[in-house]
Protein backbone atom coordinates (compact mmCIF):
# COMPACT_ATOMS: atom_id res chain seq x y z
CA UNK A 1 0.00 0.00 0.00
CA UNK A 2 2.81 2.38 0.86
CA UNK A 3 4.67 1.57 -2.35
CA UNK A 4 1.46 2.03 -4.34
CA UNK A 5 0.90 5.38 -2.68
CA UNK A 6 4.40 6.57 -3.52
CA UNK A 7 4.00 5.36 -7.11
CA UNK A 8 0.69 7.23 -7.45
CA UNK A 9 2.27 10.39 -6.05
CA UNK A 10 5.02 10.20 -8.65
CA UNK A 11 2.54 9.80 -11.46
CA UNK A 12 0.53 12.71 -10.13
CA UNK A 13 3.59 14.91 -10.12
CA UNK A 14 4.38 13.99 -13.71
CA UNK A 15 0.76 14.66 -14.70
CA UNK A 16 0.80 18.07 -13.02
CA UNK A 17 4.13 18.91 -14.67
CA UNK A 18 2.78 18.00 -18.11
CA UNK A 19 -0.34 20.11 -17.56
CA UNK A 20 1.78 23.09 -16.56
CA UNK A 21 4.05 22.60 -19.58
CA UNK A 22 1.10 22.44 -22.00
CA UNK A 23 -0.51 25.52 -20.39
CA UNK A 24 2.75 27.48 -20.70
CA UNK A 25 3.17 26.58 -24.39
CA UNK A 26 -0.42 27.54 -25.20
CA UNK A 27 -0.06 30.81 -23.31
CA UNK A 28 3.02 32.03 -25.20
CA UNK A 29 1.14 33.49 -28.24
CA UNK A 30 -1.14 35.41 -25.89
CA UNK A 31 1.82 36.81 -23.95
CA UNK A 32 3.59 37.88 -27.14
CA UNK A 33 0.41 39.49 -28.49
CA UNK A 34 -0.17 41.44 -25.29
CA UNK A 35 3.42 42.67 -25.12
CA UNK A 36 3.22 43.88 -28.72
CA UNK A 37 0.04 45.89 -28.19
CA UNK A 38 0.61 47.38 -24.77
CA UNK A 39 -0.53 50.84 -23.79
CA UNK A 40 2.92 52.09 -22.77
CA UNK A 41 3.57 54.76 -25.40
CA UNK A 42 7.32 54.58 -24.91
CA UNK A 43 7.27 51.08 -26.41
CA UNK A 44 4.66 51.64 -29.10
CA UNK A 45 5.79 50.26 -32.43
CA UNK A 46 5.83 52.39 -35.57
CA UNK A 47 2.77 50.48 -36.78
CA UNK A 48 0.73 52.16 -34.05
CA UNK A 49 1.96 55.66 -34.85
CA UNK A 50 -0.21 57.87 -37.09
CA UNK A 51 1.43 56.94 -40.39
CA UNK A 52 -0.06 58.04 -43.67
CA UNK A 53 -2.00 55.28 -45.35
CA UNK A 54 -3.97 54.51 -48.44
CA UNK A 55 -7.70 53.91 -48.07
CA UNK A 56 -10.68 53.28 -50.30
CA UNK A 57 -11.42 55.98 -52.90
CA UNK A 58 -14.44 57.96 -51.75
CA UNK A 59 -14.18 60.58 -54.49
CA UNK A 60 -11.82 61.81 -57.20
CA UNK A 61 -9.59 64.19 -55.26
CA UNK A 62 -7.69 67.17 -56.55
CA UNK A 63 -4.01 66.48 -57.17
CA UNK A 64 -1.65 69.47 -57.01
CA UNK A 65 1.71 70.12 -58.63
CA UNK A 66 3.31 71.33 -55.41
CA UNK A 67 2.65 72.33 -51.81
CA UNK A 68 0.48 75.47 -51.58
CA UNK A 69 1.94 78.95 -51.52
CA UNK A 70 1.40 80.94 -48.35
CA UNK A 71 -2.21 82.16 -48.30
CA UNK A 72 -2.69 82.83 -44.59
CA UNK A 73 -1.90 86.05 -42.74
CA UNK A 74 -0.07 85.15 -39.53
CA UNK A 75 -1.24 88.42 -37.99
CA UNK A 76 -4.77 86.99 -38.00
CA UNK A 77 -6.22 84.19 -35.90
CA UNK A 78 -7.51 81.07 -37.63
CA UNK A 79 -9.78 78.27 -36.51
CA UNK A 80 -11.38 75.32 -38.23
CA UNK A 81 -14.90 73.98 -37.68
CA UNK A 82 -15.38 70.31 -38.55
CA UNK A 83 -18.97 69.49 -39.54
CA UNK A 84 -19.60 65.74 -39.20
CA UNK A 85 -22.00 64.01 -41.57
CA UNK A 86 -23.61 62.02 -38.74
CA UNK A 87 -24.23 65.22 -36.79
CA UNK A 88 -22.21 67.42 -34.47
CA UNK A 89 -19.42 69.94 -34.90
CA UNK A 90 -16.12 70.67 -33.22
CA UNK A 91 -13.80 73.66 -33.47
CA UNK A 92 -10.01 73.72 -33.55
CA UNK A 93 -7.83 76.71 -32.79
CA UNK A 94 -5.07 76.68 -35.41
CA UNK A 95 -1.49 77.57 -34.47
CA UNK A 96 -0.76 79.93 -37.35
CA UNK A 97 1.96 81.72 -35.36
CA UNK A 98 3.70 78.56 -34.12
CA UNK A 99 3.56 76.27 -37.16
CA UNK A 100 2.45 78.53 -40.04
CA UNK A 101 3.48 76.28 -42.94
CA UNK A 102 1.46 73.36 -41.58
CA UNK A 103 -1.55 75.56 -40.81
CA UNK A 104 -1.33 77.10 -44.27
CA UNK A 105 -1.44 73.65 -45.86
CA UNK A 106 -4.51 72.68 -43.82
CA UNK A 107 -6.31 75.97 -44.49
CA UNK A 108 -5.64 75.75 -48.22
CA UNK A 109 -6.93 72.18 -48.51
CA UNK A 110 -9.98 72.92 -46.35
CA UNK A 111 -10.94 76.00 -48.36
CA UNK A 112 -10.48 74.07 -51.59
CA UNK A 113 -12.96 71.44 -50.38
CA UNK A 114 -10.33 68.71 -50.35
CA UNK A 115 -11.56 67.23 -47.08
CA UNK A 116 -15.27 67.34 -47.92
CA UNK A 117 -16.62 63.80 -47.73
CA UNK A 118 -13.35 62.34 -46.41
CA UNK A 119 -13.52 59.95 -43.45
CA UNK A 120 -11.73 59.28 -40.20
CA UNK A 121 -10.41 56.01 -41.56
CA UNK A 122 -8.18 54.91 -38.67
CA UNK A 123 -9.44 55.44 -35.13
CA UNK A 124 -7.72 53.78 -32.16
CA UNK A 125 -9.57 53.89 -28.86
CA UNK A 126 -7.69 55.86 -26.21
CA UNK A 127 -5.08 57.05 -28.74
CA UNK A 128 -6.16 59.08 -31.77
CA UNK A 129 -8.52 59.54 -34.74
CA UNK A 130 -6.81 59.79 -38.13
CA UNK A 131 -8.32 61.21 -41.32
CA UNK A 132 -7.60 63.27 -44.41
CA UNK A 133 -7.01 60.68 -47.15
CA UNK A 134 -9.52 60.39 -50.02
CA UNK A 135 -7.00 58.85 -52.43
CA UNK A 136 -5.71 55.44 -53.35
CA UNK A 137 -2.01 56.23 -53.34
CA UNK A 138 -1.06 59.59 -54.84
CA UNK A 139 2.27 60.79 -53.39
CA UNK A 140 1.57 62.74 -50.23
CA UNK A 141 -2.11 62.07 -50.93
CA UNK A 142 -2.44 65.33 -52.91
CA UNK A 143 0.62 65.08 -55.16
CA UNK A 144 3.20 66.62 -52.83
CA UNK A 145 5.04 66.35 -49.51
CA UNK A 146 6.27 69.08 -47.19
CA UNK A 147 8.72 69.22 -44.31
CA UNK A 148 8.13 68.73 -40.60
CA UNK A 149 7.55 71.89 -38.57
CA UNK A 150 7.98 71.92 -34.78
CA UNK A 151 7.64 74.48 -32.00
CA UNK A 152 8.28 73.95 -28.27
CA UNK A 153 4.84 75.40 -27.50
CA UNK A 154 3.08 73.08 -29.95
CA UNK A 155 3.13 69.65 -28.31
CA UNK A 156 0.98 66.54 -28.01
CA UNK A 157 0.38 67.47 -24.38
CA UNK A 158 -3.34 66.75 -23.99
CA UNK A 159 -6.45 65.42 -25.67
CA UNK A 160 -7.74 67.29 -28.70
CA UNK A 161 -4.38 68.06 -30.30
CA UNK A 162 -4.39 68.00 -34.12
CA UNK A 163 -1.17 66.95 -35.81
CA UNK A 164 0.15 65.68 -39.14
CA UNK A 165 0.36 61.97 -39.92
CA UNK A 166 3.37 60.96 -42.00
CA UNK A 167 5.66 58.14 -43.12
CA UNK A 168 8.58 59.46 -41.02
CA UNK A 169 11.56 61.18 -42.67
CA UNK A 170 12.67 59.42 -45.86
CA UNK A 171 16.01 60.25 -47.50
CA UNK A 172 16.22 63.37 -45.38
CA UNK A 173 12.84 64.64 -46.54
CA UNK A 174 9.60 65.14 -44.62
CA UNK A 175 6.51 63.20 -45.74
CA UNK A 176 3.65 65.41 -44.59
CA UNK A 177 0.78 65.70 -47.05
CA UNK A 178 -2.93 65.78 -46.26
CA UNK A 179 -3.48 63.27 -43.46
CA UNK A 180 -3.88 64.44 -39.88
CA UNK A 181 -4.93 63.01 -36.54
CA UNK A 182 -6.59 64.24 -33.35
CA UNK A 183 -5.46 62.85 -30.00
CA UNK A 184 -7.72 61.34 -27.35
CA UNK A 185 -5.06 61.88 -24.67
CA UNK A 186 -1.53 63.20 -24.12
CA UNK A 187 0.90 61.53 -26.55
CA UNK A 188 4.22 63.29 -25.96
CA UNK A 189 6.17 60.45 -27.59
CA UNK A 190 4.93 61.84 -30.93
CA UNK A 191 6.55 65.26 -30.41
CA UNK A 192 9.48 66.54 -32.44
CA UNK A 193 11.25 67.02 -29.10
CA UNK A 194 12.23 64.60 -26.36
CA UNK A 195 10.94 65.05 -22.80
CA UNK A 196 13.89 67.37 -22.05
CA UNK A 197 12.95 69.69 -24.89
CA UNK A 198 15.82 68.60 -27.12
CA UNK A 199 14.95 68.26 -30.83
CA UNK A 200 14.78 64.64 -31.96
CA UNK A 201 16.80 63.28 -34.83
CA UNK A 202 13.76 62.51 -36.94
CA UNK A 203 15.92 60.87 -39.63
CA UNK A 204 16.51 57.85 -37.39
CA UNK A 205 14.27 54.99 -38.59
CA UNK A 206 11.33 54.34 -36.29
CA UNK A 207 11.45 57.81 -34.69
CA UNK A 208 8.00 59.36 -34.33
CA UNK A 209 8.02 63.08 -35.19
CA UNK A 210 4.70 64.78 -35.91
CA UNK A 211 3.88 68.44 -36.51
CA UNK A 212 1.24 69.86 -34.16
CA UNK A 213 -0.82 72.67 -35.66
CA UNK A 214 -3.84 73.22 -33.41
CA UNK A 215 -6.09 72.08 -30.59
CA UNK A 216 -9.80 71.43 -30.08
CA UNK A 217 -11.47 74.30 -28.19
CA UNK A 218 -15.12 73.32 -28.62
CA UNK A 219 -16.89 70.00 -29.12
CA UNK A 220 -14.39 67.51 -27.70
CA UNK A 221 -17.39 65.30 -26.94
CA UNK A 222 -18.00 65.07 -30.70
CA UNK A 223 -14.37 64.05 -31.25
CA UNK A 224 -14.66 61.38 -28.55
CA UNK A 225 -17.75 60.06 -30.35
CA UNK A 226 -15.89 59.34 -33.62
CA UNK A 227 -16.40 55.66 -34.37
CA UNK A 228 -13.50 53.31 -33.59
CA UNK A 229 -12.19 51.80 -36.82
CA UNK A 230 -9.38 49.47 -37.83
CA UNK A 231 -8.89 49.90 -41.61
CA UNK A 232 -7.35 46.43 -41.84
CA UNK A 233 -10.58 44.68 -40.87
CA UNK A 234 -13.36 47.27 -41.33
CA UNK A 235 -16.08 46.44 -43.84
CA UNK A 236 -17.54 49.95 -44.06
CA UNK A 237 -16.14 53.51 -44.24
CA UNK A 238 -15.37 55.54 -41.14
CA UNK A 239 -17.23 58.61 -39.93
CA UNK A 240 -17.52 61.19 -42.71
CA UNK A 241 -16.36 64.81 -42.50
CA UNK A 242 -19.11 66.74 -44.27
CA UNK A 243 -16.99 69.88 -44.58
CA UNK A 244 -14.42 72.00 -42.74
CA UNK A 245 -15.12 75.73 -42.36
CA UNK A 246 -12.15 78.05 -41.89
CA UNK A 247 -12.75 81.11 -39.72
CA UNK A 248 -10.45 84.14 -39.87
CA UNK A 249 -10.46 86.75 -37.12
Amino acid sequence: MIKFGRSLTGVSRVFIFLRLLIFTILSLPMIVACSGNGTDESSVSTSMAPETSEVEVLSTPQVYDDAPEMIIDTKKDYSAVFVMDKGGEFEIDLYEKLTPITVNNFVFLSKDGYYDGVTFHRVIEGFMAQGGDPTDGNPGNAGYYFENEFHPDALHDSEGVISMANKTVINGKGTNGTQFFITFKETRFLDGFDMNGTPKNCSVPGTSCHSVFGKVTKGMDVVNNISIRDPNVASSPGDVIKTIRIIER
